[in-house]
């Protein structure tokens, strides 16, 4: 087989195309992946709509992926042909800025890569990729259960298992959607007691299924006062995009409680310098991680039974 199918954008808002193309080889320090899975997260719409700064077209989405390794370039070592694999948001990075000299790739300042928008992603039968991006999947997880894990999950549990929280401090998770619903379930398998925060009661049932112990109706409750009388939240773990929605529940930390940004929010956050100062307050954001973050993800998920809820579709 020498073709592959892809789903290429060609331009700005284009359409989603299905194309024929050749199946490329690795070059020196690649490795070529047999996409089984790869999952659709919202930050694909960079791709899609082009607002990532100097995205080139035609270009294939996708960066939560799951595969097996099937060709290895030059001077790769430590993987081998057959070995599952996934690639995740964070796949490359320069090695030379002040970030990447400490090892913090995935703050890297100058070159920093991710599939599916600086090279041809996972929306694709396969993909190649720096070997430096894969982390090991280990058995027990399927493909399509390890996908999302390479961005959704990485992205709420590396900041968690950072955050300076112990089991049996509260936790809350400010909105149940790709990232909510997993930061629940590692919350709860971290042993804090975790508060599930989203609109409408429609979700309190999947957010109590998942391991939350509280359920906070933003709509109706004032999440702050609620975290308060349950004692103050020493992490918040914000996935939604609305910096609204992350104001309101500032009031709900407890003293040298830290809110957490993990969604890209879509306005600014506004903060009362009086709450932050009285009780050594903290707002910092989180990027999702490195491939070895990736790897210790997948292993804690099958461990723990963390599992996404998956809709599946053909290519």
């Amino acid at each position: 087989m020498s073709k592959m199918r892809v789903v290429q954008v060609t331009r700005p808002n284009g359409p989603f195309e299905i194309i024929e193309r050749e199946i490329p080889e690795p070059g020196a320090g690649q490795v070529r992946v047999k996409v089984e899975a790869c999952g659709v997260c919202h930050s694909d719409s960079f791709t899609k709509e082009g607002t990532w700064p100097g995205i080139q077209y035609p270009r294939v989405p996708g960066h939560e992926i799951a595969g097996i390794v099937d060709a290895i370039g030059n001077g790769v070592a430590g993987w081998s042909q057959g070995q599952r694999v996934g690639v995740g948001w964070h796949s490359g990075h320069c090695g030379y800025c002040d970030s990447c000299r400490r090892g913090d790739f995935v703050t890297c300042q100058i070159a920093l890569q991710m599939p599916g928008i600086a090279y041809d992603g996972g929306y694709a039968e396969f993909v190649i990729v720096p070997a430096g991006a894969l982390a090991l999947i280990p058995e027990g997880l399927s493909a399509v259960e390890a996908g999302p894990l390479m961005c959704a999950g990485v992205t709420t549990f590396n900041p968690l298992r950072n955050s300076g929280a112990r089991p049996g401090d509260l936790v809350a998770i400010l909105g149940i959607g790709g990232l909510g619903h997993l930061g629940i379930q590692f919350a709860a398998k971290m042993g804090f007691r975790t508060v599930a925060i989203a609109r409408g009661m429609d979700k309190e049932a999947l957010s109590r299924q998942l391991g939350a112990s509280h359920y906070i109706d933003s709509r109706t409750q004032d999440p702050a006062a609620e975290l308060l009388k349950l004692g103050g939240a020493k992490v918040i773990l914000a996935t939604v995009t609305s910096g609204k929605a992350m104001s309101v529940v500032l009031g709900g930390l407890s003293v040298n409680g830290k809110l957490i940004v993990v969604g890209a929010a879509d306005e600014p956050l506004e903060v009362n310098g009086g709450l932050m100062l009285m009780g050594r307050r903290s707002i910092m954001g989180w990027p999702s991680g490195s491939s070895i973050d990736s790897q210790d993800t997948l292993s804690f998920s099958r461990r723990a039974g963390v599992r996404s809820v998956n809709e599946i579709f053909p290519l």
